[in-house]
């Protein structure tokens, strides 16, 4: 009896114990769904102690150097758009052949002229509608609408400076000048400069000359005032040689040099008709001949190649100015083999005739030289 009571006094103590714990009864023991879900809640989803996120150092980017500026600059020989008296109304004549299609003569090489910074050519010929041919044997003349020639294939400037500038006499020759002016197109004249600046901002001066009056001492001091002028870039452009010759005279080669040693960059040599070497000489280049271009006057030439030549130029940041790369382009005449149809055409390079042009401007033509009259 003693034993029942002691475990009635045990079993009352034990859930007098559980109900002080729990505060119900065994029932409240088993804790519900929604009890276990906050339960399970605070213990996923603690609440995070905040924190301070550090603040990104915020750092200048370096000065950059500042890159030169580089101009490139295209150079062909001479260009008459028209012809004598004599072919003006040929079936095969300029006039006939181009119309009233300005872009026609220079279509295949539009892809160097017109992506340049410059494209500058030797104007064989004035531009006039009326007038008289003064005594020669070859006059050349073409009319004033070809002023468009020059805009619609993107020509910068042009010399005047050579010895069909006056076939029709001071008419004529005033004449290509007002056409020049109306059309915008810079021109340099015999024993005289020109200062002009290029659309890319670079300043160019241009000085002309003629092989009767090669004056060094003139043309000394006319380089020194276009760089006092402000002229970057100074390109000397002489009407000069014996026509027909591959290979330049002595005067040619003494006053390409004095231009150099003068402080010219590019010396741009004209008349010969016929390709000339290339020459690098001090910190100049001097190209003596680059022949015939588009050229009116002789529909059926002895020879038909020519070539393009483009140069860069480079402006260092301090405004320094430097030639660069240069490219040759070998090309014809002609876009046709048979006749002159005054449509310059490149070239295949590893052709025959593309290394027989590199050979012309490297000095290496062994060729002889052609007999041209008058």
């Amino acid at each position: 009896m003693a034993d029942w009571k002691k475990l009635g006094t045990a079993t009352a103590g034990l859930c007098l114990v559980l109900t002080l714990v729990s505060g119900c009864g065994w029932r409240q023991l088993i804790p519900t769904a929604t009890t276990t879900q906050a339960v399970q809640t605070e213990q996923t989803v603690p609440t995070a102690a905040p924190t301070t996120q550090p603040i990104p150092e915020t750092t200048q980017p370096a000065p950059t150097e500042p890159q030169p500026e580089t101009f490139l600059l295209t150079f062909v020989g001479d260009c008459t758009f028209g012809t004598n008296q004599v072919n003006a109304y040929a079936e095969y004549g300029f006039t006939k052949t181009v119309g009233q299609d300005y872009g026609y003569p220079f279509r295949n090489v539009a892809d160097y002229v017109n992506t340049d910074d410059g494209t500058f050519l030797n104007l064989e010929g004035p531009l006039c509608d009326e007038g008289n041919p003064v005594q020669k044997k070859h006059t050349f003349r073409g009319p004033t609408e070809y002023g468009s020639i020059l805009t619609e294939n993107s020509i910068q400037a042009v010399t005047v400076a050579n010895n069909h500038a006056f076939d029709y006499g001071q008419t004529g020759y005033d004449s290509t000048l007002a056409v020049l002016e109306e059309v915008g197109i810079p021109y340099v004249q015999r024993d005289s400069s020109v200062l002009l600046t290029l659309e890319g901002g670079l300043k160019v001066g241009l000085y002309g000359m003629v092989y009767y009056l090669l004056d060094v001492q003139d043309m000394t001091q006319e380089i020194q005032a276009l760089r006092e002028q402000g002229a970057e870039l100074v390109i000397v452009a002489p009407h000069w040689g014996t026509e027909g010759s591959y290979r330049p005279t002595q005067e040619q080669i003494d006053v390409g040099h004095a231009a150099i040693d003068a402080g010219a960059d590019i010396v741009w040599g004209s008349h010969p008709h016929v390709l000339q070497p290339v020459e690098e000489y001090g910190d100049g280049v001097i190209f003596y001949s680059l022949g015939n271009f588009s050229f009116g006057g002789n529909g059926y030439p002895q020879d038909f190649d020519t070539a393009l030549i483009q140069q860069e130029v480079i402006r260092q940041s301090d405004g320094s100015i430097s030639l660069g790369q240069r490219t040759l382009v070998p090309a014809s005449v002609s876009s046709v083999s048979d006749r002159n149809n005054y449509q310059p055409t490149p070239y295949d390079p590893g052709s025959e005739a593309y290394d027989r042009v590199m050979s012309k401007l490297d000095g290496t033509f062994q060729g002889p030289n052609l007999q041209i009259s008058g």
